[in-house]
């Protein structure tokens, strides 16, 4: 059974200093369950391949934090879901690899998330990429 949240923020950053890309939901301005993807602004270098870090990113609440775990994030009108690598579980202190967000922040912000959502996953090498994305 996926662990579903209402996700009443939703906020998107790009690094003015170019070092990275950022999509992020929230349960309240104050936190709760978070979700925050994220990928560099540059491809991957050498430094980033070796420790397979030339992918995105998730981040949770606990910061627990996992590369290329994404195997799918789909939006359908207002529910995002995404499923994970159940190998990264531990890492990103989850319990379950299936996840649906009820995206009730603002219309506009949703929107916005959408599109980074959409470049912050595209982000890196081919076989990290999601097998589904439509965000």
């Amino acid at each position: 059974m996926p662990y579903r949240f209402t996700a009443r923020v939703a906020t998107t950053e790009i690094d003015p200093d170019g070092y990275f890309t950022e999509a992020a939901l929230a349960e309240s301005e104050h936190g709760g369950f978070t979700l925050m993807f994220m990928a560099g602004e540059e491809e991957p270098d050498d430094q980033d391949i070796a420790p397979g870090m030339d992918t995105h990113c998730l981040v949770t609440a606990d910061q627990g934090t996992a590369y290329g775990c994404v195997r799918e994030a789909v939006v359908e009108g207002n529910i995002l879901r995404i499923s994970l690598d159940p190998e990264a579980l531990e890492s990103l202190r989850l319990d379950e690899a299936e996840i649906e967000a009820v995206l009730e922040a603002p219309p506009e912000d949703v929107t916005r998330f959408r599109e980074i959502l959409a470049q912050v996953l595209g982000y890196g090498r081919a076989d990290a990429i999601p097998t589904r994305l439509a965000a």
